[in-house]
């Protein structure tokens, strides 16, 4: 949908939503103290260190730092992008999302209607296939074939699977009442036009599978044929809300099915993933009609920490997953797994498990070939490694490959692996490996300069910014932050706002990576330490702006009188440096006494 959210919206949203609730109704919490906690849901782990604390309305992971508010939640556990995860937060509470118009409001108005209108025409198109499965002179035909799959009527109806009628335009001419929803069906790629201008259906005699976004709306369809010629399976082509590359068939029903989801299993087509999810396998996906995209492997592990990409055992199977394989060497980070599946020739999920049963399915699954065992048996089934020739080619083949791999983990098991087969010391290998560019982001040690442990304990406690009044003055302060500072206490000073609700305010500007850092630094201080701390920090920008102008005004009268205002203000400054020293004079004498 097209047009941008208001931040005033997201603000109100934030106020209104429990970050608890949320992250409850997909992870369930425990109470701890003022806090609750659980097994963080983003990386492996024994005992819980994933908290999430109710008055900074914010979760944080001690042990694989990620954090964030309740829409920050929603993209990582979910695998949205922004705005659907607003949309997603905005629907459990009731709320509609508003959009900015642009400078062509009417334009903007007309590219949201056009999608809703799409979205709709889409799941009208889902909803006719359905029936013609059920009412079309067709359907005994059609419905024996599905039950000769081993598909029940509960797991038909549950995917929603229809059947395309055999006519030239029944779609047409059930879903076009006018020209413009002519065009549009010709648009979606659910109606063609011959070159003789005649209209007709693009789906025709086909089993139909209907596929869902991850928000559950039909974009595209998936036809397999019945009889006669023509493709196997017919998929819809791109369109302006279909981009095959990044959706995955099931993938809606599997999060439907799964509150929190363990593993997925890629398998290659439509009839696989019903299959399996008729024998109670249900964390099936396919790829639609190509090997799997780097987009649709980062929707997978934003969702799950374990993925098994289970092909045919034939060339063809081998090939899509080494490219799926190679698609997933920039994502794999520790705590991920992606192993391989290759079934016996001639067999495909749905003929297997039709065979065997889920139980000796499911044990397939748990035998998979991880992903070190496959990386270096795919590359080195055509090399000799027992020739000096063979070893020199593997290790020129798996050199760029390891250099792609964020994760720490993996580079050492594959620079193990590889320096055994090669008959050399890791360390050897290691030095002719270049590292990552890691597109994570790193856990760096911060450096605490007062401005930063300033902006960290105004970030975490957002209620100091009451306690102390704004100094405009300290703007022109020459120290790095402080601008931000000065912003955020503003913000902070003229809202009632969490710890949520003020960071959300510097999404996507380029303060926001240390400022998401410093949210979670540890300050290590008592409750009570708290406040002082932060107006110990404000005075030391004090003393700092009284020094750094007095040095100014001293400056500037070793070339020209200073005017009777500067004099004045000067003056001001020395009693405020006065002051200070006094103050400072009595508590060395009091601490001097106390020891």
């Amino acid at each position: 949908m097209a047009g941008l959210i208001p931040k005033s919206f997201i603000h109100d949203l934030l106020d209104r939503a429990d970050v608890v609730e949320v992250v409850d109704s997909r992870v369930p919490l425990k109470k701890a103290g003022r806090n609750y906690q659980a097994c963080c849901p983003f990386h492996n782990e024994k005992s819980p260190s994933f908290t999430v604390a109710p008055d900074k309305q914010f979760f944080h992971c001690f042990g694989c730092g990620e954090h964030g508010n309740a829409i920050d939640f929603l993209m990582r556990y979910d695998g949205l992008e922004f705005p659907d995860a607003v949309e997603e937060l905005a629907a459990l509470l009731g709320m509609e999302v508003p959009r900015e118009t642009s400078v062509n409001p009417q334009a903007e108005a007309r590219k949201r209607q056009q999608a809703a209108d799409d979205y709709q025409q889409m799941e009208h198109a889902a909803k006719f296939f359905a029936h013609q499965l059920r009412r079309h002179k067709n359907a005994p035909t059609v419905i024996d074939y599905l039950k000769g799959r081993g598909l029940s009527g509960e797991i038909v109806k549950a995917f929603q699977i229809g059947y395309a009628p055999d006519g030239w335009d029944e779609l047409l001419k059930t879903l076009s009442k006018d020209q413009r929803a002519r065009d549009q069906l010709v648009d979606l790629k659910l109606v063609n036009r011959n070159d003789n201008g005649r209209y007709y259906d693009f789906f025709r005699d086909r089993v139909m599978f209907p596929i869902r976004d991850r928000r559950g709306r039909v974009v595209g369809f998936g036809g397999r044929i019945l009889e006669g010629d023509g493709p196997k399976y017919l998929n819809s082509p791109e369109t302006r809300i279909f981009h095959k590359g990044r959706e995955l068939y099931g993938f809606y029903e599997v999060k439907q099915a799964h509150r929190q989801i363990e593993q997925v299993v890629i398998v290659e087509g439509y009839m696989d993933v019903v299959a399996l999810a008729q024998a109670g396998i249900d964390f099936a996906v396919a790829s639609l009609g190509t090997a799997t995209t780097t987009d649709q492997l980062q929707m997978l592990f934003r969702a799950t920490r374990k993925v098994v990409c289970c092909y045919d055992g034939d060339r063809a199977g081998r090939d899509a997953a080494w490219r799926a394989l190679e698609n997933a060497l920039p994502l794999l980070t520790d705590g991920l797994e992606l192993s391989f599946l290759f079934l016996p020739d001639g067999e495909d999920p749905d003929s297997l498990v039709r065979k065997e049963g889920a139980e000796a399915f499911t044990a397939r699954l748990g035998q998979a070939q991880s992903f070190t065992s496959y990386f270096f048996s795919h590359l080195s089934e055509q090399l000799d490694l027992a020739s000096d020739s063979g070893r020199a080619a593997l290790l020129s083949q798996a050199k760029p490959l390891i250099e792609r791999i964020a994760s720490d983990y993996y580079r050492e098991a594959l620079l193990a692996e590889l320096a055994r087969l090669l008959r050399r010391e890791v360390s050897q290998i290691a030095a002719q490996v270049k590292q990552a560019q890691s597109t994570t982001v790193k856990r760096e040690e911060l450096k605490i300069t007062p401005i930063r442990r300033a902006i960290a304990l105004l970030l975490q406690y957002p209620q100091l910014a009451q306690e102390v009044p704004v100094h405009e003055a300290l703007g022109q302060l020459k120290v790095p932050g402080i601008q931000v500072f000065m912003q955020l206490h503003k913000q902070a000073r003229e809202q009632n706002l969490t710890s949520a609700q003020l960071l959300e305010l510097w999404r996507d500007t380029r303060e926001e990576k240390l400022l998401r850092q410093l949210v979670t630094w540890e300050h290590h201080l008592d409750q009570d330490k708290i406040s002082q701390e932060f107006f110990d920090t404000f005075l030391y920008f004090i003393d700092l702006f009284v020094e750094q102008r007095a040095n100014q005004l001293l400056a500037k009268e070793r070339e020209a009188p200073l005017t009777h205002t500067e004099k004045k203000e000067y003056m001001a400054l020395m009693q405020h440096r006065a002051q200070k020293n006094t103050n400072g004079d009595e508590a060395s004498e009091q601490s001097r006494k106390k020891s």
